[in-house]
C-alpha cells in the first residue's frame, strides 16, 4: 500500500471544525457553570449541585475530546513529515493513530452528547408528568 502525502492533509479541514465546535461547547458549558455557581452560593439546593456536577463531567470530557482531537492533527503533520522523508511503512503507522486519535475524540463527543440529553430529558421531566 502506498499512502500519498496528501492523503494526511485531508484531515486538517475536518478536525480543524471538530476543534471549533468542541471549544464552543467548552466555553458554553463554562459560562452555564458560573451561573450556576452564582445561583448555588445563594440557593444551595441539590438539585443545581447535581446540574453542576454533570456539567463538570461533560467539561472533562470535552477537555479529553480537544486532546484527541490535537493529538489527529500532530499525528496528521507527523504522517506528512515522514512520508516526505520517504519512510512509507512509518507514515502509514502515524497515519493511522492519527485517525485512531479522531475516532476516540468522536467516541468521546458521543458520550458528552448523551449525557447532555440524558440531562436535558431529566430537566423537562415535570413538563412530560
Amino acid at each position: 500500500m502506498i499512502l500519498e502525502i496528501q492523503t494526511p492533509a485531508l484531515l486538517f479541514s475536518a478536525t480543524s471544525l471538530i476543534l471549533l465546535a468542541y471549544t464552543n461547547r467548552f466555553l458554553t458549558i463554562a459560562q452555564i457553570i458560573r451561573g450556576l455557581k452564582k445561583t448555588y452560593d445563594q440557593e444551595k439546593t441539590k438539585d443545581i449541585f447535581l446540574q453542576i456536577k454533570n456539567l463538570n463531567l461533560r467539561l472533562s470530557l470535552i477537555r479529553y475530546m480537544q486532546l484527541f482531537g490535537v493529538l489527529c492533527l500532530f499525528l496528521s503533520v507527523f504522517s506528512m513529515l515522514v512520508l516526505f522523508l520517504n519512510l512509507q511503512i512509518a507514515g502509514i503507522y502515524f497515519f493511522v493513530a492519527s485517525m485512531l486519535a479522531l475516532l476516540i475524540s468522536l467516541g468521546l463527543s458521543f458520550w458528552e452528547i448523551s449525557i447532555s440529553v440524558t440531562a436535558l430529558r431529566l430537566h423537562l421531566r415535570d413538563l412530560v408528568e
